[in-house]
């Protein structure tokens, strides 16, 4: 047997690769590096703007030129920080080489040993790991989040009138509407999202155990403190003050804890669709050209939501994993975070592709209003619940004298099949007041559903 050729281990870069690929643009190693870059040439030019250690400030058209090193960023450069790194075994210190040899073009070289000045690689990390995730959230991630939202509110909206019958621990229960069980999750995720929304991206740029002493070796007239604060809040993150080398990354756990949480309560919606789908209250809709089972032809199976429940469970386990070690390092330093932090694109990738999928499947379905309404018929017991409950509020205000309504319909329904017949008899017979008992005899298990439509008047 012949060998392949090099192959892709993740199929986040194989068979989905096309579902995931803009993050790409911000959690790659050609992303993170392009933030490098971005970092350094920031750094530059703060130091320059503040003319110091004998430097003056750059004028428009060689900012524009510093700054074109990220914009234009490429396979160019991707492939000279390979050449670069295989020197020097260290990616940052690649990164510094290859914006001292862009000053060169640029004629620039006398601002050359400030590049990378006072700083340690984590100087530079931590604030490319903030932008590169802040971005892929912002502009990947977050966006899709939302759409399945929106498709899933307005599928609550489509069918908030439409009964159910509800299935607690399995079982014939109260009836709700399809609409109500869809703007839970709806409420849900808009609390999450919000939360999402909020999260603060910290930096650091204090030296190499945040003390700024090499700064302050280098001019101790310097606000060293104002100018990071200033410098880290200018490329639209949050300064953290008190560091080790290392920013602490509690910030990367809360995000990812977050999003892991987010993704468990995707699973429950892809879990409860599917078990929908299995009770055929919703039936899929067949795509041109799909095929459901190699060897049983009339098959379509709720593939969306599988693929999506394993890529959530994937993407938590990982999210989690980031969120419980990226918030310990050995003393003022260790290198775990590293390898951990380049998972970061895997975390998200398994999210975005069951977002897709979620999306997607969602557009695929819709409810089977003749298998609701049979399921509901077959099942008058369950407004036993309510015929108690009536007869309670009865006997309180003296309209009746029955004893234990509750044990009286258990009697009467529990581990058993009634009929409307039955219930009307039942009914007809209790000693409740007139308007009580015309009220219970207009019930069906189709009406007998509170407030579950004007409830979703709740979702923002």
């Amino acid at each position: 047997m012949s060998p392949l050729p090099p192959q892709v281990l993740s199929p986040l870069d194989g068979r989905y690769r096309a579902a995931v690929t803009e993050l790409g643009e911000y959690l790659s190693e050609a992303g993170l590096n392009r933030a490098r870059v971005q970092v350094e040439v920031e750094w530059l030019i703060t130091l320059t703007d503040r003319s110091l250690f004998g430097s003056v400030p750059l004028n428009a058209e060689q900012k524009l030129g510093l700054r074109a090193l990220v914009t234009d960023f490429g396979q160019t450069e991707i492939d000279e920080l390979a050449v670069l790194e295989a020197t020097t075994r260290h990616d940052v210190k690649a990164v510094e080489y290859l914006v001292r040899r862009r000053l060169s073009t640029l004629g620039l070289d006398h601002i050359s040993e400030l590049t990378h000045f006072a700083a340690t690689s984590e100087d530079i990390n931590n604030l490319s790991y903030a932008l590169t995730v802040s971005d892929a959230v912002r502009e990947v991630w977050l966006p899709k989040f939302r759409a399945v939202i929106g498709a899933l509110r307005l599928r609550a909206l489509e069918y908030r009138a439409d009964s159910m019958l509800a299935r607690t621990h399995g079982q014939p229960a109260t009836p709700t509407t399809v609409g109500k069980e869809l703007a839970v999750f709806v409420y849900r995720l808009e609390r999450l999202v919000q939360q999402v929304e909020d999260s603060e991206y910290l930096g650091k740029f204090s030296g190499a155990t945040g003390t700024f002493a090499a700064h302050v070796a280098a001019d101790p007239a310097v606000d060293w403190p104002a100018v990071s604060r200033g410098f880290v809040e200018g490329l639209g993150l949050t300064w953290n003050p008190l560091t080790t080398q290392i920013e602490s990354h509690d910030w990367q756990a809360e995000l990812y804890s977050r999003v892991s949480h987010a993704n468990r309560v995707l699973h429950n919606l892809a879990t409860d669709v599917w078990t929908y789908i299995s009770l055929g209250y919703f039936r899929q809709i067949p795509q041109v050209g799909a095929t459901g089972s190699s060897t049983m032809p009339h098959k379509i199976n709720p593939i969306r939501f599988e693929n999506a429940e394993a890529n959530l469970e994937l993407s938590s386990a990982i999210l989690d994993s980031l969120a419980a070690t990226l918030v310990t390092s050995r003393l003022q330093r260790d290198l775990t975070d590293s390898t951990t932090q380049r998972n970061i694109g895997v975390g998200f990738g398994h999210s975005l592709l069951a977002l897709d999928n979620i999306l997607r499947g969602l557009g695929e379905i819709d409810i089977d209003r003749a298998m609701l309404a049979r399921d509901l018929d077959a099942n008058w017991e369950i407004l036993g619940e309510a015929i108690q409950t009536v007869i309670r509020a009865e006997v309180s205000a003296g309209r009746s004298t029955i004893e234990d309504p509750y044990a009286l319909l258990k009697e009467l329904t529990r581990g058993k099949r009634i009929n409307r017949d039955d219930l009307v008899d039942f009914v007809t017979g209790l000693e409740i007041g007139d308007a009580a008992k015309a009220r219970l005899l207009a019930l069906t298990p189709g009406s007998y559903v509170g407030l579950a439509d004007p409830l979703l008047d709740y979702l923002t």
